[in-house]
């Protein structure tokens, strides 16, 4: 190999120069610029040397050719001998090159700086800031909820890292939520599977990080990528809560985050959630009332004066809150055995508007006997549910199903997905058929049968865009109710959806209940985000064992039609080992946002309960 020549060591060097940027152009141009006046100046003190000296000198002709090297016009009141006048017109035109190309490089300079700053490049100073890691539709529930939970709040700040424009950030995030109040939105643009993107977040000063599972193929690779990018930087990070939308995720996921982060298993949670809602109408709403942030919130409280007090006995303790179970040694029970001693390491698990609004009773309230009704629960025998459409989650939702159903129960799948047909092995209490069906046509569902079930289940169909998923979930469910009221037959009615906006359309559908799965993950990683020692109470609630939420009819528990106190209804359900928290009205079940549901009534105010209405419990089955 041939040795380089001074040339090219030269052209080499100077390039290596000129690619820092800039600064390297503009120290340039200064050389050029201090050459060219110092040429200047000595040509004209030997050349003409009397304008020189009338000129004072060296310094003065120093002067002369600088104004003349950065102000060219000035050139034109020059006098003195021709060369002397060619001299400064030298120095003039270089002046213009130099001045042009300074120009130049500032503006490109400053035009790249903006862009920048447009792009978040820059690194967030913010302190005490929550985190949000990753771009879905997720991201305008979980914005929307801490800005009501931190509306009080001075100084919050929501930080967001996506591989996605800053400005397109903002602007989609006005739309969604509007205005944010007091809580300020940064937007950096970035990838939060790369260490040093993240470093742009400052995530040592940081109170909770949020990593999303974008949409698109295969996201929890995405999901799991950002978490060992989380482990491997430098420095300590605040508790992390992640969403993996497959469960044969979870334990890679695990791997990757470590003990310290907190997964929501998007499939699991959505499916329990769905079944559950397919058995009790009006689950969903409950659920999502307890996950967001505009009505009761659930708390977690120590309180030594209920200490020695059995469970069953503190069920009435505060007067604005309700209680639903206790923490204890790190293990969570809700609805716990009735006779369960509360002791005084014991944390109080409530349900209130406000951890403010949570005091103990002066005087406990008293039930009133007279309305309390001793009914037996009703034990369900063998069921019958259809499950219209299909997608990944179907073969979760089916074995979640056989948890709760009762032996000799029958599911029907009725769909042309090509994945609705097979599966279904290890079931034990349910018996599992597919059958061929285009689920927006009339007469195929006609065909079915559905006078025969008891419970009728809409999944929205993943071969299709969610937009165009739920516009086909809309016209099954008008079909459906058509059939209901024309034919005189009735089963209850859950589909699921993708967008909130579309639960206002299905309304007229009148469905017993509408699951937005992507809003209650939202939802619940906004809470998880508030509080993570709520993955716990919230992993009981969608869990088949121990207790989960019913809403069951009001006449079980009091008289219908009569003044009770709620203090009356907590009493009924305890007496069936059941912790009550709220009710649902028949006649607003279509009024947002809470649809009928009432949950941590006040105690002691009277309320009826009509036939149609429901008492909302923690119950077994």
């Amino acid at each position: 190999m041939s040795r380089a020549t001074f040339r090219e060591r030269v052209r080499y060097w100077f390039d290596n120069t000129m690619s820092r940027g800039a600064v390297a152009l503009i120290g340039w141009l200064a050389l050029i610029s201090l050459g060219l006046i110092l040429l200047v100046t000595l040509l004209s003190l030997w050349l003409t040397p009397v304008e020189a000296a009338k000129n004072n000198g060296f310094a003065g002709m120093l002067w002369m050719s600088l104004m003349r090297t950065l102000s060219p016009g000035k050139v034109a009141s020059d006098t003195g001998s021709t060369l002397f006048v060619a001299l400064m017109f030298t120095a003039s035109l270089g002046g213009i090159f130099i001045v042009s190309a300074l120009v130049g490089v500032l503006s490109n300079g400053l035009k790249t700086k903006f862009e920048q700053l447009r792009k978040g490049k820059s690194r967030i100073i913010e302190t005490r800031h929550t985190v949000i890691l990753g771009w879905s539709d997720q991201v305008f529930t979980i914005v929307d909820e801490l800005v009501q939970a931190h509306a009080s709040q001075r100084g919050s700040v929501i930080s967001i890292l996506a591989d996605k424009d800053k400005v397109d950030m903002e602007d989609e995030i006005r739309q969604h939520v509007g205005e944010t109040g007091r809580t300020k939105l940064v937007c950096r643009t970035g990838r939060p599977t790369e260490p040093t993107d993240l470093d742009l977040m400052n995530l040592d000063a940081a109170r909770s990080v949020v990593v999303l599972s974008p949409q698109g193929d295969d996201p929890d690779a995405h999901v799991i990528k950002t978490l060992l990018a989380l482990a491997k930087r430098s420095g300590d990070h605040p508790p992390v809560v992640a969403a993996i939308a497959s469960t044969s995720n979870m334990a890679a996921a695990r791997l990757a985050g470590g003990p310290a982060v907190h997964l929501v298993d998007s499939d699991d949670t959505a499916s329990r959630l769905i079944v559950q809602s397919s058995r009790q109408s009006g689950t969903s709403v409950v659920c999502m009332d307890l996950l967001n942030f505009s009505g009761g919130e659930i708390y977690l409280r120590s309180d030594r004066d209920l200490a020695g007090m059995t469970y069953g006995d503190a069920l009435p303790a505060y007067q604005t809150a309700t209680v639903i179970g206790l923490r204890r040694e790190g293990r969570t029970m809700l609805n716990p055995p009735m006779d369960t001693v509360i002791a005084a390491d014991d944390q109080i698990i409530v349900i209130a508007q406000d951890d403010s609004m949570i005091h103990l009773a002066d005087d406990m309230p008293q039930a009133q006997e007279e309305s309390i009704v001793s009914a037996e629960p009703d034990r369900p025998g063998p069921e019958r549910t259809l499950v219209l459409n299909w997608n990944g989650r179907g073969h979760q939702i089916i074995r979640c199903l056989d948890g709760y159903v009762a032996p000799g129960s029958v599911l029907d799948i009725a769909s042309d997905h090509p994945d609705a047909s097979a599966g279904f092995e290890g079931l034990v209490n349910l018996t599992v058929n597919a059958k061929d069906c285009d689920t927006t046509d009339r007469y195929a569902l006609e065909a079915l049968g559905l006078g025969v079930y008891q419970h009728v289940v809409v999944l929205s169909d993943d071969r299709y865009e969610p937009a165009h998923a739920d516009t086909r979930t809309l016209m099954t469910l008008l079909q459906l109710r058509d059939m209901q009221t024309t034919l005189g037959e009735r089963y209850s009615i859950v589909s699921e959806m993708h967008d909130e906006n579309n639960r206002a359309l299905a309304e007229v559908t009148r469905a017993d209940d509408i699951v937005i799965s992507d809003t209650v993950i939202g939802l619940l990683l906004a809470q998880l985000t508030e509080n993570q020692h709520l993955v716990d109470v919230f992993g009981y609630l969608f869990d088949s064992r121990g207790s989960e939420i019913y809403p069951r009819p009001a006449g079980q528990y009091v008289r219908a039609g009569a003044p009770v106190s709620f203090a009356s209804v907590i009493e009924s359900a305890r007496r069936r080992g059941e912790t009550a928290i709220g009710y649902r009205l028949a006649d607003r079940v279509n009024e947002a946002p809470h649809f009928g549901v009432v949950l941590n009534p006040d105690k002691s105010r009277p309320l009826r309960l009509g036939p149609g209405d429901s008492v909302i419990v923690l119950a077994e089955r």
